[in-house]
This record gives structure tokens, C-alpha cells and sequence, in this order.
């Protein structure tokens, strides 16, 4: 019979083995091991784990392949138990941002908002990026990297600098920022993983801006930014 370690292992590996095809549409025809390589490239806790995965299926498949049900080849110790049940946690039920790492505290400017006042709100506050608004719609992020690439701009161009930032709305500014896509919006039940995924795959993201529905004609109830990764990760690894 098997022994309550391996029977807590083998039930993190169906639960593994069955949110990942559930996730991703996977066929039930492919392998767990096929199974984990497809899902390593679309969520990014499979993607740190994936060579662990794949050694805990090959025990897996060690322990439930036995030819003698009453002398089991292999035993997982209880650690290593313990640890497959906690990245199987991390897959199955991933933590909501909204629950750990956002910052609730969003600050927003109007379009018509001059840029030596977001300038100065940047300076004293610390915090890099703004979402912008128009008639109750986002319609872009004030960046301060950007805004500051904007300034070497006018310098470079001999214009008058004071004239720019004292006469220059934040609409016009940002307009001047180009097709990079830096920051993105996503709703209220966006996980960990997803926003470990979304950085990953856009890696001039700077900012992911949390709305009710994930709308652009809704204010923001949280962001996460760049620089919250480290935080991301450390509740990732502390969820279980």
C-alpha cells in the first residue's frame, strides 16, 4: 500500500496535472511532462519550476508504476512533499495581486494637467508613473524616464525649457512618448503568475494598472509597477 507521503504526491500531481490542461486547453492525449513544457511558456511560476516538475512526474510515475504494490521502488521524503504541494498551490490557486503586492494608493492626473505639476508630484512623491485621464478615460502614463528622455529632447533642440514644462500640457507630452507599449491594464482578478507573465513577456512594461472589469473607462483600484517584482515573487514563495 502506498504511504501517506506518496499519496499526498501523487494528489499534488493530479492537481498539477489537471489545472495545467485546464488552464492552457491542453490535450488530454499529451504527457504530463509535455504538459508542463507548453505551460512553461505561458505562466511563469511552471516556468521557474519546470525542471523540478518534470523530476517530481518521472517519481511519480516511479511510485504508481511499482510492480509490487507491497514494495514501492521509490518514496518521496516528506520535504519534497512538502514542497510539490506548495508549487501545486501556486498553479492550482494563485494568489490575486489585489489581495498581496498592488499599491491601492493610485494617484491620477486630468489630461489638461501642465507638466511642471506633474513633474513636481513625481519629485515629491517618488513615484514614477501617472495614469492620465481624459472625460473618464485612460489614455496614457506619465513616466518619468520618458518625460525626462522628452526634456533631453528640448534641450537637445534648444528650446526654452520653461516655456516647455510651464506651457505644456501632460496630454501633449505623453503623445510625444512613441508606440512603446509600457504599461498595460488588467482587472481585479489578475494572479501573481499572471503579472510575473505579463513583465516577462514585455520587457518594457512598466506599469499594469488594476481596474474593476480591466477597462480603460474605469479608474484604477491598484497598480503594480516594475519595481514590485521582488514583492511578487516573495508571496509567490511564501503562498501556500
Amino acid at each position: 500500500m502506498f504511504s501517506d507521503n506518496a499519496k499526498r504526491f501523487i494528489s499534488a500531481y493530479n492537481q498539477i496535472d489537471q489545472s495545467l490542461r485546464n488552464q492552457f486547453d491542453l490535450s488530454k492525449s499529451i504527457s504530463y511532462t509535455e504538459a508542463v513544457r507548453k505551460s512553461a511558456r505561458f505562466n511563469a511560476v511552471v516556468k521557474r519550476f519546470e525542471d523540478k516538475l518534470i523530476d517530481y512526474g518521472r517519481l511519480r510515475n516511479a511510485i504508481v508504476h511499482s510492480y509490487n504494490e507491497n514494495e514501492v521502488i521509490a518514496e518521496p521524503r516528506a520535504d519534497v512533499v512538502d514542497e510539490y504541494e506548495k508549487i501545486a498551490t501556486q498553479i492550482c490557486t494563485p494568489p490575486l495581486a489585489i489581495d498581496t503586492v498592488i499599491n491601492k494608493d493610485v494617484n491620477t492626473f486630468t489630461h489638461d494637467t501642465l507638466l511642471c505639476d506633474v513633474i513636481e508630484a513625481i519629485y515629491k512623491s517618488g513615484n514614477s508613473n501617472w495614469p492620465i485621464y481624459k472625460d473618464g478615460m485612460l489614455i496614457g502614463v506619465a513616466n518619468s524616464r520618458k518625460l525626462i528622455k522628452e526634456i533631453g529632447k528640448k534641450i537637445y533642440e534648444k528650446r526654452d525649457l520653461n516655456e516647455y514644462v510651464n506651457n505644456t500640457m501632460i496630454e501633449d507630452a505623453i503623445n510625444e512618448f512613441g508606440q512603446d507599449t509600457y504599461y498595460t491594464i488588467a482587472n481585479k482578478n489578475v494572479t501573481l503568475d499572471k503579472i510575473l507573465n505579463l513583465f516577462s513577456e514585455n520587457r518594457k512594461l512598466s506599469l499594469i494598472i488594476i481596474t474593476e472589469t480591466g477597462s480603460l473607462l474605469e479608474q484604477p483600484i491598484g497598480v503594480v509597477a516594475i519595481g514590485d517584482i521582488m514583492d511578487v515573487n516573495k508571496h509567490l514563495d511564501n503562498f501556500s
